[in-house]
């Protein structure tokens, strides 16, 4: 929200009417636009909930709070959802150059001691501007927009698609997954009131709009709700639930292996009859703690929302073709890579 009163502060210098209605949506869009987010961010978006993204439980927190506040959050919605009609701002909110990825590099690369996620955030700001009701930046600021892609292809590789933070997610999802099943087979799970109930039930979209209080029961949802269930779960009688609740608890985390092919189903399933035998689990249970997907990287889509460059004759150009440097035509590049990932002590 700081980030973001700056930015419109700079539009407001260099000549462009924004009011203090529209100053302060955009502030409470900045701040309220990840207020979807249930506990451990992205790792269990699609573990707890059904094809429920985090932006849906965003918009339904949002449009009750209008409610509650007497529609003072109209134009703050209308923003957030890009329905205003000046859509600069909600490029302010949601884009390749949005106020989030600002503010979240600048934060993770400080928190993680990753200074390559470093940015010139303020320089970037200074360089904004709008035309034709769309953010720009002006072609000094060039340089500053490359360090700021090349930043967060980085800090992906470095920090959010790290081995070790693919590893643990896996197996959070892996030990919902198995407490989901157990409860919905009938087994009792022990967990916090409102954990137990996402963890008893597949709740749609539909059911959020048709019983308010499952709004108020996952807002009341975050990491200490999973931390303290996942204790009780040391000591089920489940053996899947209880060695990866200890695997978690102790650190123990999934060794992982990337790379550019696929991972042969062979191998695979080799792995699941080690562990298998190793923990005296069958080979269903077995499939917990042996994962496979992939994961990928890319600094700047240009398909869709892209980065516009205002050049000193005045043309609007992207920011692949604007440059000399081939870093950023190279960073336009989706790479993927596949994982395989299963227990330390398990020796392929």
């Amino acid at each position: 929200m700081h980030l973001m009163s700056i930015t419109l502060e700079n539009l407001r210098f260099k000549g462009h009417n924004i009011s203090d209605e529209e100053f302060e949506a955009a502030q409470l869009a900045i701040l309220l636009h990840d207020v979807g987010h249930g506990p451990f961010s992205h790792t269990l978006e699609f573990s707890l909930l059904q094809g429920i993204r985090h932006e849906e439980i965003s918009r339904m927190i949002i449009n009750r709070l209008n409610e509650e506040f007497d529609g003072k959050l109209t134009l703050a919605q209308k923003i957030f959802d890009g329905r205003y009609e000046r859509h600069f701002f909600h490029e302010l909110v949601a884009s390749q150059l949005d106020i989030d990825r600002l503010d979240y590099l600048m934060r993770d690369s400080f928190f993680t001691g990753v200074s390559e996620g470093t940015i010139g955030a303020d320089r970037i700001i200074k360089m904004l501007d709008v035309v034709d009701d769309q953010i720009v930046v002006e072609e000094k600021g060039i340089y500053s927009i490359e360090n700021f892609l090349s930043a967060r292809r980085l800090m992906y590789w470095q920090v959010y698609l790290h081995k070790t933070s693919v590893g643990a997610e896996k197996m959070l999802i892996e030990l919902i997954r198995r407490a989901r099943k157990l409860n919905q087979q009938g087994v009792v799970v022990q967990a916090t009131p409102q954990f137990s109930f996402f963890l008893k039930q597949d709740i749609s979209h539909e059911d959020f709009i048709n019983d308010p209080s499952i709004i108020d029961t996952f807002s009341i949802l975050d990491d200490t709700d999973v931390w303290a269930s996942i204790k009780y779960w040391l000591n089920h009688e489940d053996s899947v639930l209880q060695l990866l609740s200890r695997m978690i608890l102790e650190r123990r985390l999934f060794k992982i292996r990337l790379a550019n092919e696929k991972i042969e189903k062979t191998e695979v399933t080799q792995l699941r009859k080690q562990v298998a035998a190793t923990f005296r689990l069958s080979t269903s249970e077995a499939k917990y703690f042996v994962g496979q997907g992939d994961v990928s990287n890319s600094a700047y889509i240009v398909e869709g929302k892209t980065i516009k460059v205002l050049t000193k004759k005045g043309e609007l150009v992207d920011v692949a073709q604007a440059t000399d440097l081939p870093n950023i035509k190279a960073m336009s590049k989706i790479v993927k890579k596949h994982y395989l990932c299963w227990p330390k002590n398990i020796t392929l």
